[in-house]
């Protein structure tokens, strides 16, 4: 079991740190922190004390009056070395920079002075370090209009309000669970005494504001307004889609009623659409009704009865053969239908039949010519 406490633990980076480490409690033990500890020289060494391992978040990324972040974030690191001196402490402690080390300004200056500190003090008391310089992070959970452009788009756009882009950079991003699993990964392969005072953290991503800003609308007109699952072509998209959702004003959002399409058959209910291409949806059947009694040439098609009982017919076009199967809700199962098969579902019990469909189309589900309508048995 390795001892972990990190400071800044309620911020953003810290949050998600936190809540990872706790998925992996035979490995880890969280030491709480509160940031009220910088206050008390004695219980901050007290906590320092209880811990093999030290990330050092704690910082002040925005203030009206850069010498103030820049006091601050020194004042933060000379306190843990105090308390590290005081204890005699010989723990690993991963330091969390940043790339605007490279800008020169005060928060940037602060950092880079901050672990550069920090590696001295490893080497003369004994301890492990790792200088962590991090790109641009973003996720679920920041603080808008602080931590990030993303999440301040995010929330901006999520909440009735406009976005507006000052400038065009291009950005090299993480997502924070990428990070998170970085820095646990340092942890896991740090040797004993090892002293790494600067370790770049790479990113993952790379992209410019506009086109940040245009993925995020989009997922606003299609997952907020229709309800459509965006079409996700990478793992940052996916990344960036979790994101904006995080930012949703959820309590008033759902519940999201479903249109149903009722007829003397039962109830039709579109579920889901995604943009990628598919569809889920589910049925309701009387007994003795049938449905379907077409075939496709194009579609992807799978239909899986969850309570009632009930026959799935198939024919391939142009022959004769008729396959029966028959499903029950008691032992779910599926029957999916082929291409150029004439294909039905029919409710044999005295119950209401339930199914759920899913449909892939891959091309435009506004494209007309989707099924043939066409009996099965002639």
């Amino acid at each position: 079991m390795i001892n972990i406490g990190i400071t800044g633990q309620a911020g953003f980076i810290g949050t998600h740190i936190y809540n990872t480490l706790g998925l992996h409690p035979d490995q880890y033990t969280r030491i709480p922190f509160e940031d009220a500890l910088f206050e008390d020289p004695n219980k901050l060494a007290e906590w320092v004390s209880k811990c093999d391992v030290i990330i050092h978040l704690a910082a002040m990324n925005r203030h009206g009056n850069p010498q103030v972040i820049y006091d601050t974030n020194i004042r933060l690191v000379e306190d843990m070395i105090a308390a590290l001196d005081q204890t005699n402490s010989k723990a690993h402690i991963l330091f969390s920079s940043s790339t605007q080390e490279e800008r020169d300004n005060p928060y940037g200056r602060s950092k880079r002075k901050g672990r550069l500190l920090l590696a001295d003090w490893a080497a003369r008391a004994g301890g492990g370090f790792t200088g962590l310089v991090i790109p641009n992070v973003f996720g679920p959970f920041g603080n808008p209009y602080y931590n990030s452009v993303i999440a301040t788009f995010s929330h901006q756009i999520n909440h009735g309000e406009t976005p507006k882009i000052d400038i065009d950079a291009e950005m090299k991003l993480i997502y924070v669970a990428e990070l998170a699993g970085e820095i646990i990964s340092r942890i896991r392969n740090h040797k004993e005494k090892q002293i790494i005072p600067e370790f770049i953290i790479p990113h993952t991503a790379s992209i410019n504001v506009t086109g940040m800003l245009k993925l995020l609308e989009g997922f606003k007109a299609e997952y907020v307004v229709r309800g459509i699952i965006p079409a996700l072509n990478s793992p940052f998209e996916i990344n960036l889609f979790n994101t904006f959702r995080g930012y949703m004003d959820i309590s008033n959002h759902y519940p999201v009623k479903f249109v149903q399409h009722t007829d003397d058959r039962g109830a039709f209910v579109e579920i889901l659409k995604l943009n990628g291409g598919g569809q889920f949806s589910f049925s309701t059947t009387k007994p003795g009704i049938t449905r379907g009694n077409h075939f496709h040439t194009r579609k992807i098609e799978r239909f899986a009865v969850i309570k009632g009982n009930a026959l799935i017919q198939l024919r391939k076009i142009g022959t004769n053969e008729v396959m029966d199967f028959c499903l029950s809700g008691n032992e779910p199962a599926y029957v999916d239908m082929p291409i150029w098969y004439t294909h039905n579902i029919t409710n044999i019990g005295k119950d209401e039949l339930f199914t759920l469909f899913w449909i892939n189309e891959f091309y435009n589900p506004d494209d007309a010519d989707t099924f043939f309508e066409e009996v099965i048995r002639n």
